[in-house]
């Protein structure tokens, strides 16, 4: 009996598809598109390889699965398994599993998919003497925003700035996550956190306040801060939505406390900023009315740019924190279990 490390992680929870060359896509079975091309969610899970598969020997072996975050650190185990036993570690236990479709197969099954599950997966395959191993990349392509303290720019030590992130159904975003927003149009002028603990900003279109405009246009670091004492802002990375936002006005404008009650009656809870950014990324959102979020800020999300809804470039438009007795509409959001 062969054994095979099939160049993938295959993410079942989630319903993605396999497809075998190198540097491929996953994509949802659900909604082909006649190109072979799947999505889920509409977020694209990319992954790359140099070689299609590994073998070993005949035998009882041992199948190791490990992953190093994309913000770097030490490699941590994912699953271990030996014939039909196997055990999986820290946040991968009961969300990892051995595929085992036919003899011989070691795919990696993964479920309920987590925003920081980004890296490169390990597997290794011990059969003797034999030693066999290979490396996957899993990005989840998603949306990165620009966040800010409510107080204003600069606020943010590293640890703030991933809690903020985190409160905001998000991540801190890696460096490939900022710079394909880059390369989409991300344009911003402040500088923020990433995941590895250096502070980028992305500039499309140079100009005299940020940077210079005789630079090119490009991503500008200022490298690695202290983790403590440097204060910027931070780019967060939201990615699947598992609900549904949505802008909630009753006969009147609310203040914030006003909103937030709206919601609740409504059976759904005031949005988030990564589920803002996300519902307008990935489920194409568009509204000219702003809403209270959880935070206290307010925004509009615009796909198509018209008169009177802001810049002529799509994006998630920011009124900032106005005092909580400000009238506004609001956006909630209804889990997937709330929708049902």
């Amino acid at each position: 009996m062969m054994i095979c490390c099939i160049q993938t992680l295959l993410l079942l929870g989630a319903q993605l598809a396999l497809s075998i060359p190198n540097n491929f896509f996953y994509h949802d079975f659900r909604k082909g598109n006649g190109n072979k091309e799947i999505h889920f969610s509409g977020v694209k899970l990319h992954v790359d390889s140099a070689q299609p598969a590994v073998f070993a020997a005949t035998g009882n072996p041992r199948v190791k699965w490990s992953w190093q975050p994309a913000a770097g650190g030490h490699e941590t185990d994912v699953l271990v398994a030996i014939g039909s036993r196997s055990r999986s570690f820290g946040e991968f236990r009961g969300r990892v599993q051995i595929r085992q479709d036919f003899p011989g197969d070691v795919a990696l099954v993964m479920t309920n998919l987590m925003l920081n599950d980004t890296g490169s997966y390990h597997c290794e395959v011990v059969d003797g003497l034999e030693d066999k191993s290979t490396s996957v990349y899993l990005e989840l392509r998603g949306v990165v925003f620009p966040y800010q303290h409510p107080r204003g720019h600069y606020h943010l030590s590293f640890l703030a700035a991933q809690q903020a992130c985190e409160q905001q159904a998000s991540t801190l975003a890696t460096f490939s996550q900022l710079f394909q927003s880059w390369k989409e149009g991300l344009n911003w002028c402040n500088a923020g956190w990433l995941a590895d603990g250096t502070v980028q900003y992305p500039m499309t279109r140079p100009r005299v306040p940020c940077g210079g405009d005789g630079l090119a246009p490009g991503v500008r670091s200022y490298g690695r801060r202290h983790l403590q004492l440097h204060r910027y802002d931070v780019f967060c990375f939201s990615s699947t939505l598992q609900g549904k936002v949505y802008y909630l006005q009753p006969s009147h404008t609310m203040n914030l406390t006003e909103a937030q009650q709206a919601c609740q009656e409504d059976g759904a809870q005031v949005a988030k900023v990564g589920q803002l950014y996300a519902a307008w990324k990935l489920s194409v959102l568009d509204r000219c009315d702003a809403g209270w979020l959880a935070d206290g800020s307010v925004r509009y999300p615009i796909t198509r740019p018209r008169r009177n809804c802001g810049p002529s470039e799509p994006g998630v438009r920011s009124f900032g924190f106005p005092p909580p007795q400000h009238k506004h509409g609001v956006y909630c959001y209804k889990s997937g279990d709330e929708l049902m």
